[in-house]
């Protein structure tokens, strides 16, 4: 029996697995970086031990120093999670070697297929069907396009697709360094990639006495650098003959490597017809959608298997309903996907029927850069799919996100695009649809948010009445010119000026067929053509939150006039966010000529590798970057001289200019 368990893991899933811990009276055990000191998944177990170190290789992925924590804690059991060393063979074989129990599959079954190379190997021999594989070495222009997978890990970590043969060693090079980085192993391996693919998986729960259930499907396909970003289950779309091909190659999977907990068998459905991608031997992150639709907790049913005991029943429950799950991250869709930093002031989410919420985060924490990006994720079960998908997009759009730029406005886009409310779904969604789902909000819903911020401004300036709200009448001094406020919208940069008049009356103010019914503290009530709002206003620093119904803006209070000191010069490269430099181009030097678009410098941060790109062809001026050299956003790596005829000066490295995105 399982008393003490320790999660060798961390945010969201560890807070996940200590919930039904303490639902079956299982005390429970933290790890933590020094980077996780105050974090959620710290605070919520019954005890915890410290990891020396902030990197994942010095924390989370040493197995010999969880293991001693499991032990110095009195710990009985570990759970792996997800990621770090959940599919490491080794480490479960330290943990059964301690004397612990390891709430995971047996460590043959994860040696099999942990690699992914070995169990396509293993699949084929067993009848599964499957993309078949490709030598890098002997790869030509008839095999292209190529997918380049880490051979011991997931999560798009270690993955390039490679479209040109003069760019597979380039992408070799940065997939293996990534998925060294990732999970300590360095082996990748290539596969043809198929265009317009779904991505579909089959659930699968195995115990030690030969039952096996194979708990439907779950559609993965809206990803963005190969990691998931909206699932659902079932997957839609799939008639029963498809379906039913699914979850005899899952479970046929499993019995080949006599599987035992919780495992995902992932398939590409092309053309009506599936192929075997990899085994996921561990918890998957979208286990949740699965849990909704058969209402199982599938880490209690771990539990009970480590423990011996077998499946329930000879066959699963019948599913009901449909669940489809967002992943809130911090990042900006807009600018390829860039991670963010920073303090996370506020995260509300409605709690309604049929709504979930899994979280490593609460308002307060700090979003770091060692780890992934990821915030929370967002479930919502309703009898049917079109029901589910409007319950989360309203979810979304209602929550109160507070801190770094998100992609909650692209989740709530994507639920509401016509080709996934008709399931028209495949990996290629975000590169067919991102400019849309990105473009910039409305100019005239942004307005009239920033006019709402304006007055909340003016009411913290007026008499309140005992409700809070000004009293409109109750100025003493009138000023005889209209007020003005300027903000600029977040992260898009468009700068609104709001003027805005006291008068014995009520406050007038500058934004066409906008009347302000009250404001308050924290509240303006606007009359918008005949229609009134509420808007909510929080202030932190220069930085406000306005919050609607509808959705939430961000703006930074400008100065009434603008800083000619706050100007920037073209040709500098910025550091978009903290990270490690960890490579330059070959013979990147000061002198050196660039091609616009030309990779120049690698970051690595949140757990990913980012090219910092040449903004323009020309000649480098000056380099400040080194391999190994730590840099916080906005530090300056280079400079760039535009080599055409009517370019600027370069930027002096006093005012550097915003430089080009990073790409995956």
């Amino acid at each position: 029996m399982i008393t003490a368990l320790l999660v060798a893991n961390r945010g969201e899933i560890a807070c996940r697995i200590f919930r039904t811990c303490r639902e079956l009276g299982i005390s429970t055990v933290a790890v933590y970086s020094d980077a996780d000191a105050g974090a959620l998944h710290v605070r919520e177990a019954d005890t915890a031990v410290r990891l020396p170190g902030a990197a994942p290789s010095d924390t989370y992925l040493r197995g010999d120093l969880v293991v001693a924590a499991a032990l110095a804690a009195g710990a009985d059991a570990v759970h792996p999670g997800y990621g770090f060393l959940s599919e490491n063979a080794g480490f479960a074989r330290a943990v059964q070697d301690a004397g612990l129990v390891w709430v995971g599959p047996p460590v043959k079954a994860v040696e099999l297929m942990a690699s992914k190379t070995r169990a396509k190997e293993l699949m084929a021999a067993a009848g599964v069907p499957l993309l078949a594989p490709v030598s890098p070495a002997a790869a030509t222009d008839a095999d292209l396009p190529l997918l380049l997978k880490a051979a011991a890990g997931g999560g798009g970590r270690g993955m390039r697709i490679v479209r040109e043969l003069s760019e597979l060693p380039t992408e070799l090079t940065a997939a293996r360094a990534e998925a060294l980085s990732a999970f300590g192993d360095g082996e990748v391996f290539a596969e043809p990639y198929v265009e317009r693919g779904r991505h579909v998986e089959v659930q699968i729960m195995a115990d030690a006495h030969d039952g096996v259930w194979a708990l439907g499907t779950r559609d993965c396909s809206l990803q963005r650098r190969h990691q998931k970003v909206i699932e659902e289950a079932p997957a839609p779309g799939l008639d029963d003959a498809l379906r039913e091909r699914l979850h005899e190659a899952a479970v046929a999977a499993a019995r080949a490597v006599d599987y035992r907990g919780a495992g995902t068998v992932e398939f590409l459905v092309a053309d009506g017809r599936p192929y075997f991608l990899e085994m996921n031997t561990r918890l998957q992150v979208e286990h949740p959608v699965t849990e909704a639709v058969f209402g199982l907790d599938l880490v209690a049913l771990q539990l009970r298997i480590a423990e011996g005991d077998p499946l329930p029943s000879t066959e699963p429950p019948q599913p009901t309903g449909h669940a489809v799950e967002a992943r809130l991250y911090a990042e900006d869709p807009a600018r390829d996907w860039q991670p963010q930093t920073g303090a996370l002031l506020t995260l509300d989410m409605p709690d309604e029927p049929g709504l979930r919420l899994d979280t490593g985060y609460t308002g307060g924490d700090t979003i770091g850069v060692h780890y992934d990006p990821m915030l929370a994720k967002v479930i919502a079960h309703a009898p049917t799919r079109t029901e589910a998908v409007r319950l989360l997009a309203r979810a979304l759009e209602r929550a109160r996100i507070h801190g770094p730029v998100t992609n909650r406005e692209l989740l709530v886009r994507s639920l509401r695009h016509p080709d996934f409310l008709a399931a028209r779904l495949d990996t290629g969604f975000y590169e067919r649809h991102l400019a849309a789902l990105t473009s910039a909000l409305d100019e005239v819903s942004v307005r009239q948010a920033a006019t709402a911020a304006a007055v909340v401004e003016a009411a913290r300036n007026a008499t309140l009445n005992v409700r809070g709200f000004m009293r409109f009448g109750a100025w003493r001094n009138l000023p005889s010119q209209p007020q003005l406020r300027r903000y600029r919208a977040e992260p898009d940069g468009g700068t609104y000026e709001i003027t805005y008049h006291p008068t014995r009356d009520g406050l007038a103010v500058g934004t066409e067929g906008v009347r302000v019914v009250s404001g308050g503290r924290v509240r303006a009530t606007l009359d918008i053509g005949g229609v009134t709002s509420h808007f909510d206003v929080h202030v932190h620093g220069d930085r406000v939150y306005v919050d609607t119904t509808s959705g939430g803006y961000t703006f930074t209070a400008l100065p009434r006039f603008t800083d000619p000191a706050e100007r920037t010069e073209p040709g500098s490269l910025l550091a978009p966010m903290p990270g490690t430099v960890v490579r330059l181009a070959e013979g990147l030097a000061p002198g050196a000529a660039v091609e616009a678009g030309q990779p120049l410098i690698w970051l690595e941060a949140m757990k990913m590798e980012h090219r910092i790109l040449a903004p323009a062809s020309g000649t480098l001026t000056a380099l400040h970057a080194a391999p190994g050299l730590q840099v916080e956003v906005g530090a300056l790596l280079a400079v760039v001289q535009d080599a055409s005829p009517h370019a600027p000066a370069p930027a002096s490295p006093h005012a550097p200019a915003h430089q080009e995105e990073t790409t995956p």
